[in-house]
């Protein structure tokens, strides 16, 4: 009985469609670093950048920027703007419960 609930609750995160998506993000390279940026407040490029040089990291600003919009259209992010040309970021509350259910699971692994 379990592999059929198991297996219905896979099928919904492989086919509901906000679920899917979100899954899909998280399968590109460098999605959790720019929700965990976010969680922690660094969702202006320069921050994210320091950041990442601080912790001999690795960030284009256009993999930085790309994610960022994936986050916002997924209702992840939230961008606000600094001038006609610049944006920063900053987490919604659905933003927030990925990143905390993120560091859970990386906890998880640790333990």
């Amino acid at each position: 009985m379990s592999k059929n609930v198991n297996e219905e609750k896979i099928k919904h995160i492989l086919t509901e469609a906000k679920l899917a998506s979100i899954k899909t993000m998280l399968e590109k390279d460098h999605a959790v670093d720019c929700l965990l940026l976010l969680y922690v407040g660094r969702g202006r490029w320069k921050e994210a950048k320091s950041f990442m040089q601080e912790n001999k990291l690795t960030l284009s600003d256009g993999t930085f920027r790309s994610r960022m919009i994936e986050l916002e259209s997924l209702g992840l992010a939230k961008s606000e703007r600094i001038d006609p040309l610049k944006k920063y970021y900053i987490k919604t509350k659905q933003g927030d419960k990925v990143a905390k259910l993120l560091l859970e699971f990386f906890d998880k692994l640790s333990e």
